[in-house]
């Protein structure tokens, strides 16, 4: 690990680094305040006849998934800050006003984590309600964690990804329908396995360097990892071993039938496959290709297996981790009809810095103006009847807003260590956003416009697992509190607002299987619900919600990045999301 950077701000570096797609694709445009490349409207031909694809996720992934927008792949990408998913809002701007508005409909492909499910989730759900037709494929492809320790969560998406991209895009140029192409991308799925090893966890821009001496005692030179993720997180398990001895377990996790808990595609000798060699961003080429020769050797020399095509690079990175994977891709049959087979689909020409293949010269040839600007402002807030006071309303959140700040370091600490660290600074993020926002904007007496505002705030600041399910929570939780509205007006009591986070909490369940016990921030959500729709009292609930994050302390995973982490720590410290939301609701109590 290197804490050396040439940029100490992640936001800047993440922001130049998405403009300069703009400059090595003339086709590309940039929406900078939601972080959306996209294809210039007038750069798509017969945009009436083509179904538009999106995906998106943190950045750190390079070219992942923003170095994949152009003809031929997707039409949109969003990306999130480093390692963390994009938020809603973003996911919605880029559905409702970065899309062709005329296309024959929209396929989501998103990979299996749980930030960018629930995000992309929204996003399609938002394109439905405007009565667009959506399909959404979530791709996982990673084998090295396995079935018995996945649980809930599925197999994670790493480089395997490029491929259902590749396959989607290209047969979506061609016209198909969006069921055909989403069948397509379901296929793909289904037919690869990847697995990644590592020297080495990367140094985020922006984190302190002594995790670098950290990093190095945790993980001592001649120690390789396996099952390592793309979110930085640690592997599954550490073997003292070179690089030949790596690839052969690579290569058993891959591809052994007997190993119940990997074999999740059974690959034979005569089976025509594509191998991927997934740099994670450090390795020099010169070891790429080292690398990509030892894999090639022992794939055809032990497993009888010859791949047709071999692609090599950086296709899902991890900043500059020191690390690798391997993908390998069962070709079967499409049904689709000639010139529409995998294989075909995947060689068809595509103009992407992500895939390797260069940009057509007509591309550059041909000047496009400056897309035309929308007015992107959020749709005029209907007031309601619901009333509060003005002073305690703002008083009591910011209370519990304060705590959430004050608690920013213990959350990043617990996240460090059961996760990416990014918990508390997006927590921090949206408290020091709503806060703003209350002194900017007063509150009035309008229950349901003030809460309106805070759900926009909370959206556009929060970004993560736990900002999408916020984002979530927090808009049924509008929607409810207007079906509590009669019309005339009251006082807000308790009782609705029970009544109202209820319906939100069983509403949530549609997007996220966290249920307590999963070791989430549903363990602190929903016994601060329950209680207090039981009691009514805000105290006796923000003790439960207290009382639930206790619980997580030594609670195994089901759901989150927590799942993946192996080693020991994780069972002294509170899931950091469970933390920060008691933290939040101790504080509402207090100031009522």
């Amino acid at each position: 690990m290197s804490a050396k950077h040439f940029f100490q701000d992640p936001v800047h570096a993440v922001v130049t680094a998405l403009k300069s797609l703009t400059l090595t694709n003339p086709t590309l445009a940039f929406d900078e305040p939601n972080k959306i490349v996209y294809r210039h409207p007038e750069s798509i031909e017969n945009a009436d006849q083509k179904i538009s694809l999106i995906c998106g996720g943190g950045s750190g992934h390079e070219p992942a998934w923003v170095g994949y927008v152009g003809k031929g792949l997707l039409t949109a990408c969003v990306a999130g800050t480093i390692f963390a998913s994009p938020g809603a809002e973003q996911v919605r701007t880029c559905v409702a006003h970065r899309l062709p508005p005329n296309s024959k409909g929209l396929l989501v492909i998103v990979m299996n984590y749980t930030g960018d499910v629930l995000n992309f989730g929204m996003g399609a759900e938002k394109a439905r309600a405007m009565g667009q037709d959506v399909e959404m494929i979530i791709t996982g492809d990673d084998v090295g964690v396995g079935r018995a320790k996945e649980g809930k969560v599925g197999r994670r998406g790493i480089a395997g990804g490029a491929l259902v991209i590749k396959a989607c895009g290209a047969l979506a140029e061609t016209g198909a329908s969006l069921k055909d192409v989403a069948q397509l991308g379901r296929l793909v799925g289904d037919n690869l396995v990847s697995v990644a090893v590592s020297l080495s966890r990367v140094h985020v821009i922006g984190r302190p360097i002594k995790d670098v001496d950290d990093e190095n005692e945790r993980l001592p030179i001649g120690t390789i990892e396996i099952g390592m993720g793309i979110h930085n997180e640690p592997g599954c398990k550490q073997l003292r071993t070179d690089l030949p001895g790596g690839v052969k377990k690579m290569l058993a996790q891959l591809l052994d039938q007997n190993d119940e808990d990997r074999a999740y595609v059974k690959i034979e000798p005569s089976d025509k496959t594509v191998m991927l060699i997934n740099n994670f961003g450090g390795l020099s080429n010169l070891e790429l290709g080292a690398v990509t020769n030892e894999v090639w050797n022992q794939l055809t020399s032990d497993w009888g297996i010859q791949p047709i095509r071999v692609y090599m690079g950086v296709f899902n990175g991890s900043l500059n981790g020191l690390g690798f994977g391997v993908t390998l891709l069962k070709l079967v049959n499409t049904g689709l009809g000639p010139g529409k087979s995998m294989l075909d689909l995947i060689d068809a020409p595509a103009e992407a810095i992500g895939w390797p293949a260069p940009i057509d010269i007509a591309s550059w040839s041909k000047k496009y103006p400056p897309p035309k600007e929308q007015n992107l402002e959020d749709e005029a807030i209907k007031p309601g009847q619901l009333q509060v006071d003005p002073t305690l309303y703002k008083g009591a959140l910011t209370k519990g807003l304060d705590r959430v700040i004050k608690a920013e370091p213990q959350v990043t600490r617990f996240d460090s260590i059961v996760g990416d660290g990014d918990c508390g600074a997006g927590l921090k993020r949206g408290a020091e956003a709503i806060l703003s926002l209350l002194e900017k904007t007063p509150p009035t007496q309008d229950l349901i416009t003030n809460f309106a505002k805070l759900v926009q705030t909370a959206e556009t600041n929060m970004d993560g697992t736990s900002g999408a399910i916020y984002a979530i929570f927090l808009n049924a939780t509008a929607h409810n509190l207007r079906v509590e509205d009669t019309g005339s007006a009251q006082q807000t009591s308790a009782t609705i607002w029970a009544s109202a986070l209820e319906k939100s909490l069983v509403g949530l369940e549609q997007y996220t299987p966290a249920k307590p016990g999963d070791r989430t921030l549903v363990d602190a959500l929903a016994p601060f619900v329950k209680t207090l729709s039981r009691t009514g009292d805000v105290k006796q609930a923000a003790q439960a919600a207290t009382k639930g994050t206790e619980s997580t302390k030594g609670m195994k995973p089901g759901l989150g990045r927590s799942v993946y982490v192996g080693g020991t720590g994780w069972e002294d410290v509170p899931d950091p999301g469970a933390y920060g939301l008691s933290e939040f609701l101790e504080g509402l109590a207090e100031a009522l």
